[in-house]
């Protein structure tokens, strides 16, 4: 495949480049608080359209269930048509979404609209970050990611704490109204200002990897989803055992599909025609880079559900309380983000993801050893040395592992780790829940109530993300600065 030119050899508009990612990091920033925007909703729409608490999780399920389906498709998407004409797409299709939830008449409307907002959602990070290395030079690019932690940070910190204020003065449906303004508002800006910064491929679709990705990537994640939801409901360990079966079998049919998606994406890179290109594991740094962020998205997405499970089933918080005590770190992620951007530029990543590593393993055997008593100054502290930790390990690892792809494999890059990123998400989160329920201690009174004390299960859930922020913390020793191989620069990808 004939590449494209070296980032650094093609004109820079200093001006034009800022506008650009100023636009997509605004649209980004909107979709993903659109993300956990919803959560603490979740009861008032139980209220409005009666429908059970098992039904109304297909708000959030549907959403991630979209996310994993169409995040692998951003690959070819990206470099079948242009940057304008993805960007309409995506926030598009999310205004479209959320004007329908808006004026949602029925339950079966609201899902709809909420895949309609994650088809768009989906595509957003992927485009932000192919448009970054296509624009920003390999000098520079530590400090534009560093932007990038900002929304993925601050975003999801915002949105339980944002929604619990409109809900407390406002009908549920008023969350919609506040984001749509805000979405046309990029969407148009965006059409005026963008411009496309990658030539147009001639790939053609491959429906055999469309079914297998769909399919599978859409069992993974639901899979992972069933495990972890099940491990969050009440009961002993043989319920919670008897209740994962049946996400156990749909989790080790997407195992199946996935491997059959890698192959046929091998098989087609022979013809050099792939749906994802597997070809961007043949770079170290992007491999390495890909395991740090697994493993740290495990640690992260299964502590942002265990930390507030023990707030409120352990403390009896509620969710406005356990929002107002995860905001700070959020916070404080995304503010590091910049800071980090620019110490990785000057000194490369093992200086700042090896500590981060450290500090992160720290924090999770600090949250360990929670009491039902332990004061919340303490808790905030510790979640807000959790994200120092993560902003030291996240922005060197996004920026290390793109770093020395060719340009004809930026938009796969970033289709990959936007991919993985939801999967390892989801197996923290079922893992870590998992670990909880099952050392959940559930005891008897001498009247026949039962009393269950998840203290315990917090510890062990805690251990184990201890477990997993020690192995980031091997890794992060391998990461290099990401420079560009003479693969890289020549894009000649045919070899090992």
């Amino acid at each position: 495949m004939p590449s494209a030119a070296p980032t650094e050899e093609r004109p820079q508009s200093t001006a034009g480049t800022t506008a650009t990612i100023a636009v997509l990091l605004v649209a980004a920033f909107v979709v993903i608080l659109n993300e956990t925007v919803l959560n603490v909703a979740l009861p008032h729409i139980m209220a409005d359209m009666a429908v059970s608490a098992a039904t109304v999780q297909w708000v959030t399920t549907s959403f991630m269930l979209t996310m994993a389906v169409v995040i692998p498709t951003t690959g070819f998407l990206l470099q079948r048509f242009g940057t304008r004409t993805v960007f309409a797409l995506a926030m598009g299709s999310f205004s479209l979404g959320t004007l329908l939830a808006a004026l949602t008449p029925s339950f079966g409307v609201l899902i709809l609209a909420r895949v309609v907002q994650a088809f768009g959602s989906a595509i957003m990070l992927p485009l932000l970050m192919t448009t970054i290395l296509m624009l920003v030079p390999r000098q520079r690019r530590g400090v534009v990611m560093g932007n990038v932690s900002i929304v993925i940070s601050v975003a999801p910190a915002l949105g339980p704490t944002l929604s619990g204020v409109i809900l407390a003065h406002f009908p549920w449906r008023t969350i919609f109204w506040f984001v749509l303004p805000i979405s046309l508002l990029a969407l148009v800006i965006g059409l005026v200002r963008l411009k496309d910064v990658s030539e147009r491929g001639t790939l053609t679709l491959d429906l055999v990897s469309v079914a297998l990705s769909v399919v599978g990537f859409g069992s993974l994640v639901q899979g992972l989803s069933a495990v972890g939801a099940a491990g969050s409901e009440t009961g002993g360990h043989t319920s919670w055992l008897s209740s994962t079966a049946g996400g156990i079998t749909v989790l080790v049919l997407g195992v199946v599909l996935v491997a059959l998606f890698v192959w046929r994406q091998l098989v087609l890179q022979r013809r050099d025609e792939p749906f994802l290109d597997m070809r961007t594991f043949r770079h170290r740094d992007f491999t390495v880079s890909v395991a740090v962020l697994a493993l740290g998205m495990m640690t992260l997405f299964g502590g942002v559900i265990v930390l507030p499970l023990y707030l409120q089933t352990g403390r009896g918080l509620d969710t406005l309380e356990t929002g107002l005590i995860l905001l700070p770190g959020g916070l404080v992620m995304g503010l590091l983000g910049p800071v980090v951007g620019r110490l990785f530029d000057a000194w490369g990543p093992r200086p700042l993801s090896v500590p981060g590593a450290a500090l992160l393993a720290l924090v999770m055997f600090g949250f360990s050893r929670l009491q039902a008593d332990t004061p919340v100054w303490w808790i905030v502290t510790l979640q807000i040395a959790m994200s120092v930790g993560l902003a030291l390990i996240f922005t060197p690892a996004f920026t290390a592992g793109l770093n020395p792809l060719p340009p004809h494999l930026y938009s796969h890059g970033s289709a990959t780790l936007s991919t993985l990123q939801q999967v390892a998400g989801g197996a923290g989160t079922a893992l870590l829940v998992g670990v909880l329920q099952a050392g959940t201690v559930v005891s008897r009174r001498a009247d026949g109530s039962t009393v269950t004390d998840s203290i315990p299960g917090v510890h062990a859930a805690f251990v184990t993300a201890t477990v997993i922020a020690a192995a980031v913390m091997v890794l992060t020793c391998f990461m290099r600065r990401g420079e560009p191989t003479e693969l890289s620069r020549t894009g000649d990808d045919t070899a090992a």
